[in-house]
């Protein structure tokens, strides 16, 4: 397999990019290492948001402990629901997920419960933990992101534009590659390329400038769990754009539709609404 990533209208290329490091003959997944680094990341930033809001730290540090465990069998049960075909032969694939396959709304979704739980068991305010959380998921997606390029996968479809990525067609997988790709694909030394747009890089991006927004908003917020609805909002927002070009998409079954981009869209409306409903409340 060939390992070169090249961004040609940028001049950027990477020779040789691997997916993991091996310590003592055991293979770390740099996917694994870079979501690691975003739960870490989003510890801290919660923290500190705690701190600032005279809140316990100490409180954000043990919900951690069960809100990782859930997002992720969340973010898992949510891509294997939806990519059923991918599993139902070989169900012990289910639990290896070194390799991807984590769907991040299905972690979101277990998030909020747990937040849910664990605030009504420390008689805390839920909406309040979201606001201060909320700072550290959106920074952790930021990071996580970054697996996909090292795993070579959720891009989307073939572009020409600044910032396309030209991938080995032997480093991807068969089921991600369209029609539109292969027209268009080149063949230099024998080795044919396929060209994509980057959408991890999109929604990384994305995701810095949603948090950037958050940052500032929260000192104008109305009511608690508002910072955290404009989360769902801007994410959602770019979310349903980037679905849209991927070619990896989870699809609801009989509809045909992506469920993640149906999804972003609920979310973006229900989110406003409350945020239009809620400070409305207040003023009156």
């Amino acid at each position: 397999m060939h390992r070169t990533i090249d961004f040609p209208n940028i001049g950027i290329h990477l020779e040789s990019v691997g997916d993991h490091i091996t310590v003592f003959g055991f293979d770390i997944a740099y996917y694994g290492m870079l979501i690691g680094l975003g739960i870490l990341a989003g510890i801290f930033i919660a923290a500190a948001e705690a701190k600032r809001t005279k809140q316990k730290a100490e409180d954000y540090y043990d919900l951690t402990i069960y809100a990782v465990i859930f997002s992720i069998i969340g973010a898992r049960l949510y891509y294997v629901i939806f990519s059923w075909n991918m599993y139902k032969d070989d169900l012990l694939s289910i639990f290896n997920i070194r390799q991807g396959g984590l769907a991040i709304y299905g972690g979101v979704i277990a998030a909020i419960i747990t937040v849910c739980i664990f605030a009504k068991k420390r008689k805390m305010s839920a909406p309040l933990i979201m606001d201060t959380a909320g700072l550290g998921l959106v920074a952790g997606q930021m990071i996580g992101r970054w697996g996909n390029f090292f795993n070579r996968e959720a891009f989307g479809e073939y572009t020409d534009g600044l910032l396309a990525m030209r991938l080995p067609l032997d480093a991807v997988r068969s089921s991600d590659v369209t029609e539109l790709m292969r027209k268009h694909m080149e063949t230099v030394d024998g080795v044919s390329y396929i060209q994509v747009h980057p959408t991890f890089l999109y929604e990384s991006l994305w995701c810095l400038m949603v948090l950037v927004v958050m940052l500032v908003y929260r000192k104008y917020k109305k009511f608690d769990g508002e910072v955290f609805l404009l989360y769902l909002f801007g994410y959602g927002a770019g979310r349903f754009w980037i679905e849209g070009l991927r070619t990896d998409q989870l699809l609801i079954p009989g509809w045909g539709f992506p469920v993640s981009q149906a999804l972003a869209g609920v979310l973006v409306i229900g989110s406003l609404l409350l945020i239009f409903y809620n400070r409305r409340k207040k003023k009156s």
